[in-house]
């Protein structure tokens, strides 16, 4: 041990410690070299596993999907397909149908019924095509008819317009749908002061009235059928009326928004609107 520390020989001691000092470092260097001998081999076998991995191999091939020989898709923007369309064409028919059915009744009613004279009006007992709650016409009775009057009370009287809207030129026609809630078969008066039937403006002005001045005036007596329903119809020409036939003030009705009465002994009817359009 103490040649180590102290070296023997020849030459100066500082001479040994150079010699010592350079063997190190060559020992140190070659084990440094060695490290890095071995880590560059580590790295480089790691980035070739990378390459393979993904790096520089080739991608795979993508398979193509089975071609589109359909047709190119008709659906319009939105959605909508030509059966969408379809139905709507069917709503559109049907309503259309329903109107020219109900203003059939109108011109029906109108042509079989009395003329009211210079009140503009007709009445009859037309089938109610304005939908469900209607009845048929009431079979007319003679003066004389045994059947008993219609007590207080046993009829319910609902009162509707045909159509809510009238183009120029078509006459509004009115339905009383009467229905009877007794067990008893009866007759009343639908004449044009028993059943009357006003047709008021905007203003809440009378414009036209079956009482006014009919023509004929008398009763006319129609048969309810027990537990049953009959519909009285009304049209109006659009002409004013004014009462005990005095001349009626000039000028046409104009198109706008109207209500119209009706007025039954006994019963209490409920009004309904309806609008005159412009050309």
């Amino acid at each position: 041990m103490g040649s180590l520390r102290n070296p023997i020989g020849p030459l100066p001691s500082s001479i040994y410690w150079r010699r010592r000092a350079v063997a190190a470092s060559l020992v140190a260097l070659i084990a440094v070299l060695i490290v890095w001998v071995v880590s560059s081999v580590g790295e480089g076998g790691g980035s070739s596993d990378d390459k393979g991995a993904g790096g520089t191999s080739p991608a795979p091939s993508i398979t193509p999907g089975p071609g589109q020989s359909g047709p190119a898709i008709s659906e319009q923007p939105g959605g909508r397909d030509e059966s969408d369309a379809g139905a709507d064409n069917g709503g559109n028919g049907s309503g259309s149908s329903s109107g020219s059915s109900g203003t059939g009744d109108s011109s029906g009613g109108a042509s079989g019924g009395a003329t009211n004279g210079t009140t503009g009006g007709s009445a009859d007992g037309g089938t109610d095509g304005g939908g469900a709650g209607g009845g048929s016409a009431g079979r007319p009775v003679p003066a004389g008819s045994t059947l008993p009057d219609c007590a207080p009370g046993s009829l319910k009287l609902t009162l509707r317009s045909a159509k809510v809207a009238y183009e120029p030129g078509e006459n509004p026609s009115f339905r009383l749908v009467v229905s009877n809630s007794s067990a008893t078969t009866c007759k009343a008066d639908f004449g044009p002061k028993s059943a009357v039937f006003t047709v008021t403006d905007a203003e809440d002005e009378s414009v036209w009235s079956t009482k006014d001045c009919p023509r004929p005036a008398g009763s006319r007596l129609l048969q309810v059928p027990a537990n049953s329903t009959i519909t009285h119809t009304v049209e109006w020409d659009r002409k004013r009326s004014a009462p005990q036939c005095a001349t009626p003030p000039a000028g046409a009705v104009g198109p706008g928004t109207y209500l119209v009465e009706a007025t039954f002994p006994g019963a209490t009817v409920l009004p309904a609107s309806f609008r005159l359009d412009k050309v």
